[in-house]
Formats: structure tokens, C-alpha cells, sequence
């Protein structure tokens, strides 16, 4: 664990300058109080809040971390999370942070003012490192993500998710069966190093396999997992005037402001364009035209992340990483041609 020693001696300054830093004492020069602070940050320094926290036993809660606020896929699987714990001895406490923020520096936080027994970490990075975890000394499993970018040991840690990538190159199948080949793609990126290029890889891997050439023409890009952004990228594609019988949106939220768009221009789904999504949100099975949508197990999820999560704690497992499959719902929004 970092101590204010490890700063000292990595931003040069005495002991007490990072004691008076990190106490938010006034006797300290802007300077070095600059130095401290970017020192802290580089090393992931989590403040001891007091003495007392430290030598306390740990307590009967479980801590929630989810990143990404209003993300509508978290908040049904926070439901099931929820539900889950409500049969065990533990509580649950929850911090929800945005997109941006750094999750592990969060769960560190919450672990240490609480005594957490374990965590899980609903949204997250995925390239996690040795030296990105070491802040955490309790267990913790990351639920619908797993570390596929990151060098971690399978040993060190736990994670319930679906495959991305083979999940993409699924749904991307089902539309060359109903006999599409211009097939554009709506997502965030295609090098995040996150869900959105695992699905890119999966989009790829379906069409030259099935002899397609990849039109970069047919990938849209949309800067954030929400309806108006997804919409206004919707839009762009078809401004492109470049012909696509169907998308493949990355998220069932891009796929609904896909749908919209394509409509407000003047397109008929499925009749002129046909789309498809991953998650099966609840919501998208009362759209005009019902979304046809890979669905992840949200039940078997989080029943699954908060068994193993209380298993590892109880030392009654070890750490795993479980992959579960979604279950095709074939909506209205999908036909052959």
C-alpha cells in the first residue's frame, strides 16, 4: 500500500510537507503543494482516514461501484443486484460515478471508509493492471466487463460478463443470414480498448469470414452511449448517402436512436433498413418496431457475481471468470431481403 513516505520520496519533499498537503494545511508553498498532489494521483495514494478505520474489523457490507450514471443497462442490473444481496447477511453500499472517473480509486475510497467485506464493480476499465489493483486489498469481481485489454493474472481476480467480441460477431451472422452484406455499424470507437472496440472486432470477424469487404464508410462513430449523440451519428451515416440494407448498433440505446433517426429521414425499419442490438433492455421491446436484440442474462448475471463475490470471501472459491451467452429476441426490426 502507498504511504505519504512513498510520496515524500517521490516528489521530494519532507514527510510533513505531504502530511500538511494531505491535511489541507495552509503552511505549504503552492509549488510543492502542486507536487504533492500530482505525486498522490500518480501512485493512486488513498488518505487514511483515521487510525480507527484501520484497526476496525472489516463489516458485513458489500460495495457497489457503478460507472456511468443514467446508463439504463446498470440501473435494470442494479435491480438484480439488489435483489441478490437482499437474500444474504451482507448490505450493500453504493457509490455511483460517472463514465469518466476512476473506479478503483472510488472502490478504494468506499472499501476504506466503510471496511468493506468485498466489492463488485459494475462498468470499469477493461486493461487493468497489477499496479492499477494494488489500492485494493480486499476481493472484488467486475460484473458485465471483464480484463480483456489488461496483463492481470486470471488468479488475482473475478469477473461475470457475456463474450463481446463473439456476441457482435453473432448478431452480425443473423443479419448476413436474412441476406444483408451492407451492413453499417453504430458505436463508440473502434480502438477504445473498451466494449466498443471488442464489438468492432466481432463486426469484422463476421463479415470477412462470410467473404465481405469492411467498408470504413459504414463504420459511424459516436462520441457517448446516449440517445441524442446516437441519433445525431445516425443521421451523419445517412448523410453519407452510401447504401446500407442494415445496422448493426453496439448497444440497444444506439440501436433505438438509430431507429428514430432513420425514420425522421424517411426510411421505413424494417422495410427499407433493418437493425439490431446487444443488451435487451426493457424498454426496447416496447418500441414501434420492437427491437430485435441479443439479450444479456441480467438474472444470471448478477445472481452469479454476488455468489462468487460472497464464495471468495467466504473462502469457499477461489477467483474465476464466468461467460455467459445472451439469447437472441428476433423483435420486429429485422427482415430478409
Amino acid at each position: 500500500m502507498i504511504t505519504i513516505k512513498d510520496i515524500a520520496s517521490e516528489a521530494g519533499v519532507s514527510v510533513s510537507t505531504v502530511s500538511r498537503v494531505i491535511n489541507n494545511r495552509p503552511d505549504v508553498s503552492e509549488v510543492a503543494r502542486n507536487k504533492v498532489l500530482e505525486v498522490a494521483h500518480k501512485l493512486n495514494y488513498i488518505p487514511n482516514e483515521s487510525a480507527r478505520d484501520l484497526a476496525g474489523t472489516q463489516s458485513d457490507s458489500i460495495g457497489l461501484i457503478m460507472r456511468g450514471i443514467g446508463n439504463p443497462f446498470f440501473s435494470e442490473m442494479f435491480g438484480v443486484i439488489e435483489q441478490s444481496m437482499k437474500k444474504t447477511k451482507y448490505s450493500l453500499a453504493i457509490n455511483q460515478i460517472s463514465s469518466t472517473a476512476n473506479e478503483i480509486q472510488a472502490g478504494a475510497e468506499l472499501a476504506r471508509a466503510k471496511r468493506l467485506s468485498g466489492l463488485i464493480f459494475m462498468g470499469g476499465n477493461f486493461a487493468y493492471t497489477p499496479e492499477m489493483i494494488s489500492v485494493l486489498d480486499i476481493p472484488f469481481v467486475c460484473c458485465t466487463y471483464s480484463n480483456k485489454f489488461g496483463d492481470l493474472s486470471p488468479e488475482i481476480f473475478s469477473s461475470v460478463s457475456i463474450d463481446d467480441e463473439a456476441e457482435a460477431y453473432r448478431a452480425v451472422n443473423a443479419l448476413i443470414d436474412y441476406g444483408h452484406k451492407d451492413i453499417a455499424i453504430l458505436l463508440a470507437d473502434t480502438e477504445d480498448q473498451s466494449i466498443s472496440e471488442l464489438r468492432y472486432r466481432g463486426y469484422c470477424r463476421a463479415l470477412k469470414e462470410r467473404g465481405i469487404k469492411i467498408n470504413p464508410n459504414l463504420v459511424q462513430k459516436t462520441t457517448n452511449f446516449n440517445l441524442a449523440e446516437a441519433y445525431q451519428a445516425t443521421i451523419h451515416l445517412i448523410n453519407k448517402e452510401q447504401e446500407f440494407t442494415a445496422v448493426f448498433a453496439i448497444s440497444d440505446i444506439l440501436a433505438m436512436a438509430a431507429i428514430k433517426a432513420l425514420h425522421n429521414s424517411g426510411y421505413q425499419v424494417p422495410g427499407d433498413v433493418s437493425v439490431i442490438g446487444i443488451d435487451g433492455l426493457n424498454i426496447s421491446e416496447f418500441i414501434i418496431p420492437t427491437l430485435t436484440s441479443l439479450i444479456q442474462p441480467k438474472l444470471e448475471i448478477g445472481r452469479r457475481t454476488v455468489e462468487l463475490l460472497l464464495d471468495i470471501i467466504e473462502q469457499k472459491s477461489s477467483n474465476q471468470q464466468i461467460v455467459l451467452e445472451t439469447e437472441l429476441r428476433l423483435g420486429e426490426s429485422i427482415r430478409s431481403i
